[in-house]
C-alpha cells in the first residue's frame, strides 16, 4: 500500500463535483416523501417547510464552500471540528457520520430489493442486494474517479428525470397537458393551503431535513477535485439553484396538481407516489415503471455515495489519530482499502440483521444513525463559525479565501438555530396527549446521548479543550493531498 505522503488522488473533474453537487441529495425524500409532507400540512405548509430548510441547507453548504476550498480534505466534518472547536468534537462527529453512512449504506440495499420485487415478485432478497453491493464496493475500489462517474450519471438520471417532471407540471398548471388547467384551485380547498396549522409545518421540518442530507458530500469529495480552489466554489454556486428548482419547484407542482386530500400521498409505494400521479394525469401510462426505474437509481446513488463519504470519514480520523491508522493507508490508486472493506463488511451485517428475525436490531440501528444528519450538519455551521474568526485572529486577508460564505455570520448561526430546533422537535408527537409515549420518544433520540458520551467520552480520556482561536490550525493544504507536481500532471489533456 501506498504511504500517507503519496495522499489522495485528485481525479474528480469539475462535471463530477457539480453533478455531485446537484444530484447528490435528491433521492426517495424527494420522490416519495415529499407527497406525505403535503398530505401533512397542506401544499403551503409543505411549500414553507422546505424553503426554511433549504434557506438552513444553503448556508451549511455556502459554510462548508468556504472551509472546503481554502482547506480541501476528505472526511472534512471531522477535521474541521478537531482543527477550529475541539478534537472531541471532530472525534464524535466523524465516528457519527461514519456509522451514520455506513448504516444507510445497509437501509440502500434493504430499498434495493423493495425496488426489484416491483418488477421481479417472487425473486430472492439476497440475490438484488448482493448484486448491488458487489456494484457499488467495484465503483469505489477502482478509483475515486469511479465513484465520481457513478455518481455523475446516477445524479444525470435524477435531475433529468425531476427537470421532465416540472415541465410537465408546469404544461398541466396551464392547460397544455392533462385536459382544463389545474390552476390554484388545490390551494384553496379545505384548511389550504396551511394544514394543520404551525406543528404541522415542524413535523414536515424533519422530512424536508432528511431529504436534504447528503448535500454535504460535495465538501468530501473537495480532498480528491482536480482544482478544489476553483471547483468546489463552482458546485456550491449550484446548491442555490437545485433547492428552489428540484425541491421547492418540485412541491409547488404536486401540491398544484393533486389535492392534499388525496389520501395515497402518504403512501410510500411507488404506484401512488406524488410524480408517479403526476405523470399519469399528463397520460403516460408507464409511469409506475419509469418511476421505480429512477427510484432504483436514487437507492444506488444513495449507497454509493454512502460508501464513498463513510469510506473517507474513516481515513480522515486514522490521519488524526482518531481511529486506527491502517485505516488509513492507501494501495497505488489512492483508495483507502482498508476502510472500505471495513465500511462494507459492517453495512453488509447491517443488512442481515435486517434481513433476519424480526429485525428489532436494524430498527434500533436506524432510529440511532437518523438523527446525525443533523448533528454534522450543526458541526459544520460551527466548525465555520470558528474558522471565520481564527482566520482573522491569525492576521489573514478575506482577500485570500477563494469562496467567501454570505451573510457571514448570520449564515452560520441561523443553521446552528434552525437546526437545534429540528432536532429537539423531531418527534415532539410523543409528549402531546397527556402521556409521553417513552419508546418513540427513545427510538427518535437516541442519537443524542449516543453523539454526547462520544464527544464527552473523548474529552476526559484525552482531556482535550476548546483550542484557543490563535492556536487553531489554518493551512491551505489539507493533510491528504498527493504532491503538487502530481496535481500538475494530472490537470494536462
Amino acid at each position: 500500500m501506498a504511504t500517507q505522503k503519496s495522499g489522495l488522488k485528485r481525479r474528480l473533474k469539475a462535471r463530477h463535483l457539480t453533478m455531485i453537487s446537484l444530484g447528490g441529495s435528491i433521492g426517495t425524500g424527494l420522490f416519495l416523501g415529499s407527497g406525505a409532507a403535503i398530505y401533512q400540512a397542506g401544499p403551503g405548509g409543505a411549500l414553507l417547510a422546505y424553503l426554511v430548510i433549504g434557506v438552513m441547507v444553503y448556508f451549511i453548504m455556502t459554510s462548508l464552500g468556504e472551509l472546503a476550498s481554502f482547506m480541501p480534505t476528505s472526511g472534512a466534518f471531522s477535521t474541521y471540528a478537531t482543527r477550529f472547536i475541539d478534537p472531541a468534537l471532530g472525534f464524535a462527529l466523524g465516528w457519527n457520520y461514519w456509522y451514520s453512512w455506513a448504516i444507510c449504506l445497509a437501509a440502500e440495499l434493504s430499498a434495493s430489493t423493495l425496488v426489484m420485487k416491483f418488477w421481479f415478485p417472487h425473486s430472492p432478497s439476497w440475490l438484488w442486494s448482493g448484486l448491488f453491493l458487489l456494484v457499488i464496493f467495484l465503483l469505489n475500489i477502482l478509483s475515486v474517479r469511479g465513484y465520481g462517474e457513478g455518481e455523475y450519471w446516477f445524479s444525470f438520471v435524477k435531475v433529468a428525470t425531476i427537470i421532465l417532471f416540472i415541465v410537465t407540471g408546469l404544461c398541466m398548471i396551464f392547460g397544455i397537458l392533462g385536459g382544463a388547467p389545474a390552476g390554484f384551485k388545490n390551494f384553496t380547498i379545505g384548511d389550504a393551503p396551511f394544514h394543520g396549522g404551525a406543528l404541522a409545518v415542524l413535523g414536515v421540518f424533519i422530512t424536508a431535513g432528511f431529504s436534504f442530507q447528503g448535500t454535504e458530500i460535495v465538501g468530501v469529495a473537495a480532498g480528491e477535485s482536480e482544482n478544489p480552489r476553483k471547483n468546489v466554489p463552482k458546485a456550491i454556486k449550484s446548491i442555490f439553484w437545485r433547492i428552489l428548482l428540484f425541491y421547492v419547484l418540485a412541491i409547488l407542482v404536486i401540491g398544484l396538481i393533486i389535492p392534499y386530500t388525496t389520501k395515497s400521498l402518504q403512501s410510500t409505494d411507488v404506484m401512488v407516489s406524488p410524480f408517479t400521479l403526476v405523470f399519469k394525469k399528463a397520460g403516460l401510462a408507464f409511469a409506475a415503471s419509469l418511476m421505480n426505474a429512477v427510484i432504483l437509481t436514487a437507492v444506488l446513488s444513495a449507497g454509493n455515495s454512502s460508501l464513498y463519504a463513510s469510506t473517507r470519514i474513516l481515513y480522515a480520523m486514522a490521519h488524526e489519530g482518531q481511529a486506527p491508522k491502517f485505516f488509513g493507508k492507501l494501495n497505488k490508486r489512492g483508495v483507502p482499502v482498508a476502510a472500505l472493506v471495513a465500511t462494507t463488511i459492517v453495512g453488509a451485517l447491517a443488512f442481515l440483521a435486517s434481513a433476519f428475525g424480526d429485525g428489532a436490531i436494524y430498527i434500533w440501528l436506524l432510529n440511532a444513525a437518523g438523527i446525525t444528519g443533523f448533528i454534522f450538519w450543526l458541526g459544520i455551521a460551527a466548525s465555520h463559525y470558528r474558522f471565520r474568526k481564527a482566520y482573522l485572529a491569525q492576521g489573514r486577508s478575506l482577500d485570500d479565501l477563494p469562496y467567501h460564505a454570505k451573510w457571514y455570520p448570520f449564515g452560520p448561526i441561523f443553521a446552528l438555530i434552525v437546526g437545534v430546533i429540528v432536532i429537539l422537535a423531531q418527534d415532539y408527537q410523543a409528549f402531546l396527549g397527556g402521556r409521553i409515549d417513552w419508546m418513540s420518544a427513545i427510538a427518535a433520540y437516541l442519537g443524542i446521548p449516543l453523539f454526547a458520551i462520544m464527544w464527552l467520552g473523548y474529552k476526559l480520556v484525552k482531556r482535550t479543550k476548546v483550542i484557543p482561536l490563535e492556536a487553531c490550525r489554518i493551512d491551505d493544504r489539507g493533510f491528504d493531498q498527493e504532491p503538487e507536481h502530481t496535481e500538475k500532471k494530472d490537470a494536462c489533456p
